[in-house]
């Protein structure tokens, strides 16, 4: 059977995107915020029409991997947190531990105490000097988890004094978990009563590729691996499922909000079976940064990200707007950790609440639960929308693939050096986001029944 081919409408988008994105991967820095809005609509608006168009899945697919090798040698310009990446793969690579000291405190002492060899020391230093006037955390230990520490200190290994290089090779990682995630997807979606045209939600939407590919975040890591444990769950791999899943925690920390939704469909016996595979590859992935600053340095940065960062956020500004009109103070070293406290409540319920046990139920749940985390968090990096994304694909919800669509309006605090959020901006973006969320919760449960009839999926 020949190979649907797309309509002219749907090529012109293709080529849009195209454009959008060399433009966005090449000439628009940070600081050019209607260029970059500009550029990211333009993406957005040929991503909605090859979604409501119904693109061939092949040539959607092939969009989406040639969209991405788009980025290859680019140097990522909306972030600088590929900075930080290779200070801490430079700490790995020279064999310092990037958990027991702040950059600050390398500098100050000339690296002497975090890289006692001479030779090592001598070579990384002139680096490390040149990258401490570009990290935006210098007083900060680093909060990276182990399988991005891996792959930093791998990166900077093959390339020690190249940065173009350490991003070149850092984006190569990035996109192998981005074709394994689309392996995935296809793999999935069909098992779980789901179109595989749905995969194009997130391999094709805007957001994805510009913070992922583009800025170079782990959280398309973190989404690969965390497929990964479902693609095994259904095939009834549990132990090697849990393996997979250690590791999308051991990237960043946010799957463990998974382990609560497998107690009923496990069984305690197997649950816990599962949560001791969890927690050997943790331990075997953290080893080798095992110290007492470890777990030490950890919690203070833990305990700063609760206390003292805000951005983008939307339940906690209204709450911070209350608490100065109360107290005349900026309370989020008491609203932040209460928040968080919240979130993991409403986790638990959830997941207590759940009445679909099937594994097909299972990223819906995920989704709101990541959702109710996000909502009520005191920082929303776009890229953190990533994830939900990805969810959304294998859900009947949409408004996260809304969401990431208006995150981009955050990027207009860094239209200057002085940091300034614009909260109108950051209002819109929420009052949309949750509108549509509203709306979807409120749908018939005719509507969001499988779209393959259940005798159909695994």
């Amino acid at each position: 059977m020949a190979t649907k081919l797309p309509s002219v409408s749907q090529v012109a988008a293709l080529l849009l995107s195209g454009a959008a994105y060399g433009g966005l991967a090449y000439a628009t820095p940070r600081a050019h915020f209607g260029q970059l809005v500009g550029l990211f609509a333009v993406a957005l608006l040929a991503y909605v029409w090859l979604l409501r168009s119904k693109i061939p899945l092949r040539w959607g697919l092939a969009g989406a991997l040639l969209f991405r090798l788009l980025w290859l040698p680019a140097t990522p310009a909306l972030s600088d947190d590929v900075h930080r990446f290779r200070w801490d793969g430079l700490l790995v690579a020279n064999g310092a531990n990037p958990f027991q000291f702040r950059p600050d405190e390398i500098i100050a002492e000339g690296a002497r105490t975090a890289i006692p060899n001479k030779q090592r020391r001598d070579e990384a230093l002139p680096q490390l000097q040149q990258l401490y006037r570009q990290i935006n955390s210098p007083h900060y230990y680093s909060v990276y988890p182990p399988v991005c520490q891996l792959v930093f200190g791998a990166a900077a290994r093959l390339f020690p004094v190249s940065e173009a290089g350490f991003a070149a090779c850092l984006r190569a990682v990035v996109q192998a978990a981005e074709v394994g995630t689309a392996w995935l997807l296809l793999a999935l979606l069909p098992a779980l009563g789901m179109r595989p045209d749905r995969a194009l939600r997130y391999l094709l939407h805007p957001l994805v590729i510009v913070e992922i590919t583009g800025n170079l975040h782990f959280e398309g890591l973190v989404f690969f691996f965390l497929l990964l444990a479902l693609w095994l769950l259904s095939r009834n791999r549990w132990a090697v499922s849990a393996v997979a899943l250690g590791l999308g925690i051991a990237t960043k920390l946010l799957p463990l909000l998974a382990l609560p939704l497998l107690v009923r469909r496990l069984g305690w016996r197997r649950f816990l079976a599962y949560s001791a595979a969890v927690a050997g590859t943790l331990l075997l992935l953290f080893s080798p940064f095992i110290s007492v600053e470890l777990f030490v340095n950890i919690s203070r940065s833990l305990n700063l990200y609760f206390r003292s960062f805000e951005f983008n956020a939307s339940i906690y500004y209204l709450l911070r707007a209350l608490g100065f009109w109360l107290t005349t103070y900026n309370e989020i070293a008491i609203i932040g950790p209460l928040l968080a406290l919240t979130s993991g409540g409403v986790g638990l319920v959830l997941a207590w609440r759940e009445r679909h046990l099937s594994l097909a139920a299972l990223p819906q749940t995920l989704l709101l639960m990541l959702t109710a985390y996000y909502a009520l968090a005191t920082t929303v990096h776009p890229w953190y929308l990533t994830l939900p994304i990805g969810l959304a694909a294998l859900s009947p919800f949409r408004f996260p693939l809304v969401w990431g669509g208006m995150a981009v309006l955050s990027y207009a605090a860094y239209r200057s050096s002085a940091y300034a959020e614009n909260l109108w901006l950051v209002g819109l973006e929420y009052a949309v986001t949750y509108a549509v969320l509203a709306w979807e919760l409120y749908q018939p449960a005719a509507e969001k029944q499988p779209e393959i009839p259940a005798s159909k999926a695994a």
